[in-house]
């Protein structure tokens, strides 16, 4: 990793609810949590925590599979992952805090809120269809289904390890070209080693695999939370070249206090494409908290 993070990051290993997490903490004030999704890990957060941490305590959490974490053998649906990652926020003594989630981090970011609103301030959900919420249940034929491919293969079993172990680069490689709105201004080649690092570690695969094979228990699930909604208050944003422009006039009918948009000029990944843009609005939603 470059030495432009030295940003007084904190890295520990904290074990909760039976798995090691890591976790990257820096900066003092009132708490945001921040977790990634598919592709990435914690480091997908490297240019926007210096600007959080300016007046917010910031803790980045690689979930369970994901980064440098424990990759356990099962428990990927998001009610569980959700548990876990209180489970670990309560033990580091986190008691009211803001959830920032990308990608699989909102697909987590949305059942946390449901079960845990007295824990949290607000909920940001950044570009991810949630399974059973934003999702389209099915994918068809037609220019744009490059997109969900994934979405049938992730969950086959056996064969994804196979076709892509030791292949990990070039499927990382694959997504961030071709889900960025400008891939060469956005990822250095040392950012694509440190994901490459981490994907292709020992049980990397299948941690990654693991949230795709468990989406179909994530929409039974979230389709019980549903009929109730968010009391949480909700920032929801999409990149306009993204794969969830449309996020907040989704999830908009799905809480009580729920604001959003579009990042300009912005593919899926918002934190590294636009932090700037990305921290105002957190910041913006934050200060408008009672």
């Amino acid at each position: 990793m470059g030495d432009h993070l030295n940003y007084q990051l904190q890295h520990r290993l904290v074990e909760a609810a039976g798995i090691r997490f890591h976790i990257v903490e820096c900066g003092k004030g009132p708490t945001i949590v921040l977790i990634a999704g598919f592709p990435q890990s914690w480091y997908a957060w490297r240019k926007v925590i210096p600007l959080l941490a300016k007046q917010f305590k910031v803790i980045a959490i690689d979930l369970p599979g994901q980064g440098d974490s424990d990759k356990p053998a099962d428990g990927y649906d998001t009610r569980t992952t959700a548990e876990r990652i209180h489970t670990l926020l309560n033990q580091l003594g986190e008691k009211n805090y803001v959830f920032v989630g990308h990608d699989i981090g909102s697909w987590v970011g949305y059942p946390f809120a449901h079960a845990h609103s007295q824990s949290l301030r607000g909920l940001v959900l950044l570009d991810g269809n949630i399974p059973g919420v934003t999702l389209q249940p099915t994918i068809t034929l037609g220019a744009d289904n490059w997109r969900n491919w994934h979405f049938l293969f992730n969950p086959i079993s056996d064969l994804p390890e196979i076709l892509l172990q030791g292949r990990e680069r070039i499927l990382i490689e694959w997504f961030f070209n071709r889900k960025s709105a400008n891939f060469i201004n956005t990822f250095t080649s040392g950012d694509i080693d440190e994901y490459e690092r981490v994907y292709s570690s020992l049980g990397g695969l299948r941690g990654m695999l693991g949230y795709y094979r468990a989406v179909l228990e994530d929409m039974d699930q979230n389709k019980q939370l549903m009929d109730t909604k968010l009391t949480v208050p909700v920032l929801a944003l999409g990149g306009d070249v993204g794969s969830a422009p449309d996020l907040f006039e989704k999830m908009k009918p799905l809480g009580h206090h729920v604001i959003g948009g579009v990042i300009k000029d912005c593919g899926h990944y918002i934190a590294e494409e636009q932090p700037e843009s990305l921290a105002r609005e957190i910041v913006s939603f934050i200060n408008g908290l009672a």
